[in-house]
């Protein structure tokens, strides 16, 4: 298995697993959940490859659906018997940022878009499937959300990072895993000290 379907396929997993927790206390059935745990994990991929204009990721392989599933249906289970806090969902949904941003971002540049085009359809892949859950479930999204703490923000500089690394050196296996770390980190960072952009006042 190549790092890139590794990344790939971990990815699915956190976010169909932040997909589930969304649902917790929602009253939502384990079909609902599944469905929830779909979008997520699959929504930010199907986005960017309709504007490419290529074959939906997930048609062709259809692992990464039965990935998100049973990841899904597991999640369903444990968590209905073990109360998760509301940073669990934080936390999952930050990985799926981090993981999915860069494989966009690096689909963006091998399809040859250009840089920043890249870092556009970087954020897209980790940000649309989330927006796409917290709408079903009523929620507003995570990106609009002040509370959040520089969200689809972590997913700019973190492509932005992976981009210039490819810039720098092409290829190099070290940029795919700097570019997730850069918005991982930079997440997490904002969640724990509640780092936040200005926003409007009243």
């Amino acid at each position: 298995m190549t790092a890139q379907l590794l990344q790939t396929h971990f990815a699915v997993s956190v976010s169909a697993i932040s997909g589930v927790l969304a649902g917790s206390g929602k009253r939502v059935d384990l079909f609902g959940v599944i469905v929830l745990g779909l979008v997520t994990a699959l929504g930010g991929g199907t986005v960017r490859d309709v504007i490419l204009g290529r074959p939906v990721f997930w048609l062709n392989e259809a692992e990464y659906v039965i990935n998100a599933v049973a990841t899904a249906g597991l999640a369903f289970v444990i968590v209905r018997y073990w109360v998760v806090p509301p940073l669990g969902l934080a936390l999952a949904d930050a990985f799926g940022l981090a993981l999915f941003t860069i494989l966009g971002a690096a689909i963006g540049l091998k399809a040859g878009v250009g840089q920043t085009n890249s870092v556009v359809l970087g954020v897209i892949t980790g940000v649309a499937g989330g927006i796409i859950r917290d709408v079903l479930v009523g929620e507003i999204p995570f990106v609009f959300r002040r509370e959040i703490y520089l969200y689809a923000t972590a997913a700019v500089v973190g492509a932005t990072g992976f981009v210039l690394l490819e810039w720098w050196q092409t290829g190099a296996a070290a940029n795919r895993w700097l570019g997730t770390t850069l918005t991982l980190g930079l997440r997490l960072i904002a969640l724990r000290w509640k780092v936040s952009l200005p926003e409007f006042q009243k």
